[in-house]
Formats: C-alpha cells, sequence, structure tokens
C-alpha cells in the first residue's frame, strides 16, 4: 500500500497548521509520499516585488518571472521548510522538483485555447516509477513541489494537484495507492457550508454547472476522477488536521 498526500491552500504559510500536519504525517506507517502546493505564499511574496498573479479556473498564468518566483519559493523556501520540519519528527524526508531523478518530465501546455505560459502538463506513463520505488524501499519519504521539467532543459510550473494524481495513476500500475487532498477545509464544502460527503462524476457535472463548485475546487475534483478512473484505490479531500481519521469528501466512481 501507498499513501500519495497532496497539502496546499492556508496549510502552506501557516507556521502551526503547517507543523501539525506534518507532525501527523510523520506519523502515518508505511510507504508514504507528499506533493505540496504554495500558490498563496508565492503570490504574497510576488506582490512584495512587483508580480502580480494572474489565475483562470484556479490556475496560475505562468510568464518568465512568475516561473523565477514559483521556482525559488516552491523548490527552495516552502519545500526545505517542510524537510527540516519532517527530519525533526524522524521522517527521513527528501525534497524534490520535477527535475531531480528526471521523475517528472513535463510538456509546456499548449497555448490555444488559453495560454498560461511556462505552465506544464504530465503524462503519468512519463513518470519515472523507478526512481520513486528506490527511494521508498530504502526508507525514504520522497516531497515533491510543483516544479518540473521540459524536454529542452527548461523548468515548467505544474499544478501540485496534478503532480499528485498524475503520481499515484503512474505508482498504481505496481501498488495499491490511497490518495488524499488536504487543505484548511474540512472538505468540499456546499452552499451552506456543510462537507459534502461524497462526490461522483456525475454530481461533479451538476454541482460545476449550478456554480457550486468553482475556482481551484475545480481541477482538484477533475484531478481526483481521473485518478479513480486510472487505477487509484481512493481519492478523499480533506482537512489537514484529518489525515488520522476518515472525515471529508470521498470521490468515488461508486454511483
Amino acid at each position: 500500500m501507498l499513501r500519495v498526500y497532496k497539502i496546499g491552500g492556508n496549510v502552506i504559510n501557516n507556521p502551526e497548521e503547517l507543523r501539525k500536519f506534518l507532525k501527523d504525517f510523520s506519523e502515518i506507517q508505511g510507504k508514504k509520499m507528499l506533493i505540496h502546493g504554495g500558490g498563496k505564499e508565492a503570490t504574497e511574496y510576488g506582490n512584495k516585488i512587483g508580480i502580480e498573479a494572474k489565475m483562470i479556473d484556479g490556475r496560475r498564468v505562468t510568464d518568465k518571472e512568475t516561473l523565477d518566483l514559483v521556482t525559488m519559493i516552491y523548490a527552495g523556501l516552502i519545500n526545505k521548510r517542510i524537510i527540516s520540519i519532517l527530519q525533526e519528527y524522524s521522517c527521513n524526508a527528501v525534497g524534490l522538483t520535477g527535475a531531480d531523478g528526471n521523475v517528472i518530465p513535463a510538456d509546456k501546455r499548449n497555448p490555444n485555447p488559453i495560454d498560461f505560459g511556462y505552465v506544464g502538463d504530465i503524462n503519468p506513463i512519463d513518470i519515472n516509477t523507478d526512481f520513486i520505488k528506490l527511494l521508498l524501499d530504502n526508507g525514504f519519504t520522497p516531497v515533491f513541489c510543483a516544479i518540473c521539467r521540459n524536454k529542452e532543459g527548461g523548468l515548467l510550473n505544474c499544478n501540485a494537484d496534478t503532480i499528485a494524481s498524475s503520481i499515484a495513476m503512474a505508482c498504481s500500475v505496481q501498488d495499491n495507492v490511497d490518495l488524499t487532498f488536504c487543505f484548511e477545509k474540512k472538505g468540499v464544502l456546499d452552499k451552506n457550508n456543510v462537507v459534502i460527503q461524497k462526490i461522483t462524476p456525475i454530481s461533479y457535472v451538476n454541482m460545476l454547472s449550478s456554480g457550486e463548485i468553482y475556482g481551484g475546487m475545480i481541477p482538484k475534483i477533475e484531478n481526483a476522477i481521473m485518478a479513480l478512473n486510472k487505477g487509484v484505490n481512493s481519492v478523499r479531500i480533506c482537512s489537514s488536521k484529518d489525515i488520522l481519521n476518515e472525515e471529508g469528501t470521498l470521490i468515488s466512481k461508486e454511483y
């Protein structure tokens, strides 16, 4: 069994919440890995130096300046902060980008119909699962940020939810994989801020058309559904405080 966790949202730049999550994560037994975002912190640093964030449907448009910014924040500041805390809790973590070990190649996204700039799309088939397995089998916990490489020696900004689901799909060929998306909310919330216990592909389409699901939740759920369709055992969206229990929203193919 392999457990893949993605942490994002306001938890990343909240020292107390991040430390609580990482402590709980370190207590999870067996093979596991972590993928982290950091968009909010990148936006805050960008505002300080005059690089304004532009978002379309919850996805960041990445020009050259923004690419340099997110690489420094994701691969540097946030990744090494997480690694240091995990080491404190005796979790032997290794911080990685998709370029390290040639583990996650990506292709620059087609500029039509929307030009997202230096943003990468990932094919799970291209993921170097042998490298991941080597780390896991030797007791290391991989921690990936959302920076990957293209095939021309450049870097690309990739959606962290996409990286998590792509890794989960790739590894599911050789292992049973559970995927969990964690952030500050208790799960996917309805219009009354009540947790939706289960989402299926059909109910997602209905909630999307009604506007009940919008923004950054769109790629999260779409990645979850895609992962289920490609062999991942289960997908859960929950609070960073609930990774040791079963709370949150279950994304399911069952109707």
